[in-house]
Order: C-alpha cells, then sequence, then structure tokens
C-alpha cells in the first residue's frame, strides 16, 4: 500500500503538471488571438490597395486614408501599430477608434468586429449612401450589406466578398483580391 507522504507527493505532482497544462493552453490561446489579430490587421492594411473609390471620396487631395475599427480596440492597437510608415495608394493611413457607426464620418475602411445580426444590420443600413469599405466578421453580414467579412475556415482565417454590396455604394473590388478570397458572393442575400 502506499504511504501518505507518497501519495501527497503523487497527488502535488498531478497538481502541479494539470496547472502547467492549463497556463500552456492559456498561453497558448492568447498567442493564438495576437496571431488572428495581426492577420486581421495585415488584411485590412492590405485591402485598400485592390477597392476603387469614387473622386468624391477623396474630395480633398491631402487627405489620408483613414480606416475605423468599432467593437475592437485592440485590432485598433495593433493596425496602428503596422501603418506607421505604410501607405494606401499614395495617402498616409490613419486608423480611428469608433464607439458607433455614426461616427464613421470620413472613414474609407470601417471594420466592425462581431455583432448580433439586428446591431449589425442597424450600422450598415447607417452607412448606405457612403463610399465605405465595410468589412465585418458576423454570420450573415454580406446579407446585411458587408462587402468583405472574415469567416474561420479549417483553423485559419479567411474572407468573404459580395463585390455587388460594395459596386451599390460606387466601390470597384479588384478582381486580384476576389481571386483570392474563400468565397465570392454575386447574390449576398
Amino acid at each position: 500500500m502506499m504511504s501518505l507522504l507518497r501519495y501527497r507527493r503523487l497527488l502535488h505532482k498531478c497538481l502541479f503538471v494539470f496547472l502547467l497544462g492549463c497556463v500552456t493552453c492559456a498561453a497558448w490561446a492568447q498567442s493564438s488571438n495576437a496571431v488572428e489579430r495581426q492577420v486581421k490587421a495585415a488584411y485590412l492594411l492590405k485591402f485598400g490597395n485592390y477597392v476603387d473609390w469614387p473622386p468624391e471620396a477623396f474630395a480633398q487631395n491631402d487627405r489620408s486614408f483613414q480606416i475605423g475599427i468599432l467593437g475592437a480596440d485592440d485590432l485598433a492597437d495593433e493596425l496602428a501599430q503596422m501603418v506607421v510608415g505604410r501607405s494606401v495608394n499614395g495617402r498616409n493611413i490613419t486608423v480611428r477608434k469608433l464607439r458607433s457607426a455614426d461616427s464613421a464620418e470620413n472613414v474609407n475602411l470601417l471594420y466592425i468586429g462581431e455583432q448580433s445580426g439586428a446591431r449589425l444590420a442597424e450600422q450598415l443600413r447607417q452607412l448606405q449612401g457612403k463610399p465605405v469599405l465595410l468589412v465585418t466578421e458576423s454570420a450573415q453580414a454580406l446579407a446585411h450589406g458587408s462587402m468583405i467579412n472574415f469567416v474561420q475556415v479549417d483553423g485559419r482565417l479567411r474572407f468573404e466578398v459580395a463585390p455587388k454590396n460594395a459596386a451599390n455604394e460606387r466601390l470597384n473590388i479588384s478582381a486580384r483580391l476576389l481571386a483570392v478570397a474563400y468565397m465570392v458572393k454575386a447574390d449576398p442575400s
């Protein structure tokens, strides 16, 4: 029979291994979230180079390319670090953290973090008629008017595109961007 002392030592070792596993899993999850955030930021940075805006979107020649981030402050911080020294179509990039779609004035690209269908639909409706590239990461977002939507496919971050939604707002998404999309939805509804 096992002595009480040996039993306690074994119990402590098992507890240590369990806690070590928990810490490792937590660190991996944080690392995974950080990597996903970096990939999203890189995509957002690149999307602007593959879209043509109507002339009135940049009526002021010295205006920067503005990216608004709604509902994802960590992503905004990541993107703000990435844009230093970079440009979109020859324009400096400004990243703005937004609290509502109402504050998206003069934004060229708006990323809306994961939202429920009704709330997302309302936010996207507020931006109708404005030449803003709308990027989301919510189920059925393209049906609500989003133009690019992030999706998880086999553990990888991908994106789907609705060029018709973009065309409705006088934006033209390049065929080169459509070629690398996970899915292109001709009729997003």
